[in-house]
């Protein structure tokens, strides 16, 4: 009695190491259905590795509406949760992708596209979203692809000697660009995937073929007017080229506003894509990113246009991320 109770309990603890191993997914529909696993919609992803091994591009907009339309467009979607993000797969004009959110600023974007880079099979990374416009030759609801992103708010905040007068402690070296106020820009120390060790770099370059790829676009149909049909005064460009810089403030502000253009040449102001830039260089990743201007960060009349102009903006990205989609060859 004994020995066959101790078969019988070997046996079940192999049967439990095997489901433990294989994990869920191995069940058979029925038995996923009856063990409260999510549907193959919403696949819960494992505790660690791969959820797809399709190489794929992927496609990160911070939040919902900015990926509306591209949802709206994907082909054969599969959604899988991953530590409470949803990522889903799919095709895109014919290519496979896979869509998340980053989640709003800076942390959420390297953390998520972090995550993303660990679970799927990742070949070029895209960013898709809204921004506000700090190059004055822009106008609300065109789209800016710039070439490279910095991070604005990496800063030092300077100790001031005099009224109105600031330094920095010598410790800290040169400065590349000019301070706004007490703070003082500078560059980040980052580590390379090559190995070579920690540099100080301030701009992390989008990638040469995916720019040349978005200057060959024409024709794409952008929006000029929304939902109710509140119409753009001039129809929206596709410009690509210029600086892109993120930071985790929304800025709202015409004076940082002017310094911003003045002192990084930037077109675009935003929250995540630096940060997704950065993590991108870091795995090697080719990245690139769409952001069309919601508002003019505290340069227009009034108030902040980011709510009139947030799906105008929105789509016209998308739009041309679609155009990218369709005019790019593996």
């Amino acid at each position: 009695m004994k020995c066959h109770s101790t078969r019988r309990i070997a046996a079940i603890l192999a049967s439990a190491a095997l489901l433990w191993a294989g994990g869920w997914a191995g069940l058979p529909a029925p038995a996923r259905a009856a063990s409260g696993q999510a549907p193959a919609d919403a696949v819960a992803a494992q505790p660690a590795g791969r959820v797809d091994e399709t190489p794929r591009m992927a496609i990160l907009s911070a939040f919902a509406p900015e990926l509306d339309l591209l949802r709206a467009r994907l082909r054969d979607p599969r959604a899988y949760s991953v530590q409470g993000v949803e990522f889903t797969t799919g095709s895109l004009e014919g290519r496979p992708v896979v869509l998340a959110l980053s989640g709003i600023s800076m942390v959420n974007a390297a953390m998520n596209t972090q995550l993303l880079f660990d679970r799927f099979h990742v070949t070029h990374l895209v960013f898709s979203g809204i921004a506000g416009g700090v190059n004055p030759g822009l106008r609300i609801g065109d789209v800016s692809v710039p070439e490279r992103w910095g991070q604005y708010l990496e800063v030092v905040m300077m100790r001031e000697t005099a009224p109105g007068r600031y330094r920095a402690p010598a410790s800290k070296g040169a400065f590349e660009f000019a301070p706004y106020g007490m703070m003082q820009p500078r560059a980040v120390r980052a580590r390379s995937a090559e190995g070579t060790g920690i540099q100080e770099k301030f701009w992390f370059e989008a990638d040469p073929r995916m720019l040349a790829v978005a200057r060959g676009i024409q024709s794409v149909p952008l929006r000029g007017c929304d939902r109710q049909n509140r119409c753009l005064d001039e129809r929206p460009r596709l410009v690509v080229g210029g600086n892109g810089v993120s930071g985790q403030a929304f800025v709202d502000n015409a004076d940082f506003r002017r310094y911003a253009f003045r002192t990084f040449q930037a077109s675009v102001l935003d929250m995540e894509s630096a940060a997704c830039a950065q993590v991108a260089w870091r795995a090697g990743v080719p990245f690139i990113a769409f952001r069309s201007l919601s508002d003019l960060a505290g340069g227009g009349p009034g108030e902040n246009e980011m709510d009139a102009f947030l799906h105008i903006a929105a789509d016209n990205a998308a739009q041309v991320l679609l155009a990218f989609l369709r005019a790019w060859r593996d």
